[in-house]
């Protein structure tokens, strides 16, 4: 019994897809970081697409039952389990956390702009603002929104900045690509735009 073989037991059809759904779980539970098909497909020794018909079923049924206060997210193709946003009140208590400390508008510029333009030095976020972004930027690292992702080979080797798993979190993305064309803004910002009458 040394080596993990789930097959060894006598399952029924059901009892074993259970069981596989209860290892899943267990396995994202204590994971803490999202899981990839592939990694959960070598644990169970199952191929990933029955990991994949497992994970969806589970997500689905989280979904639909309503007295549960979780949820299984996808980002950037791994799996994480994710509180479910109408309990957020209370999470906020529980981590002591002001629900009304938002970000301020200098964050969001900087933000935006990594989001948008990533990977990108400091210089370059300055420049697309006008002014100064260090405090922003601080502000995000501490809240874990952006990470450092390397650093420019130029003169200075300046710190290249990026996205990272909790800002897809944060904003309910699977992947970055889901992020809205700036196209989009263009266009609305030309409605918005007064017409002078010469």
């Amino acid at each position: 019994m040394s080596k993990l073989d789930i097959n060894q037991y006598e399952f029924t059809e059901v009892s074993k897809k259970e069981s596989l759904k209860s290892i899943i779980e267990s396995l994202l539970f204590v994971a803490g970081e999202p899981l990839k098909i592939k990694d959960i497909g070598v644990i169970l020794e199952c191929s990933e697409e029955e990991c994949l018909d497992l994970i969806k079923e589970m997500e689905e049924e989280l979904e639909n039952n309503k007295s549960r206060g979780i949820k299984l997210i996808s980002i950037e193709g791994g799996y994480q389990f994710v509180t479910k946003s109408h309990n957020s009140d209370y999470i906020q208590k529980l981590l002591k956390k002001n629900v009304r400390q938002s970000l301020s508008q200098a964050s969001l510029e900087s933000l935006a702009i990594i989001a948008y333009r990533q990977p990108i030095t400091r210089v370059d976020i300055d420049d697309i603002r006008g002014v100064k972004s260090d405090s922003a930027l601080h502000r995000l690292l501490e809240r874990n929104l952006i990470k450092e992702i390397g650093r420019l080979e130029v003169p200075g080797r300046p710190i290249l900045f990026g996205t990272t798993e909790e800002f897809l979190r944060a904003f309910g993305l699977e992947t970055l690509k889901e992020l809205p064309s700036l196209d989009l803004f263009n266009t609305e910002e030309q409605k918005e735009e007064p017409e002078f009458e010469e």
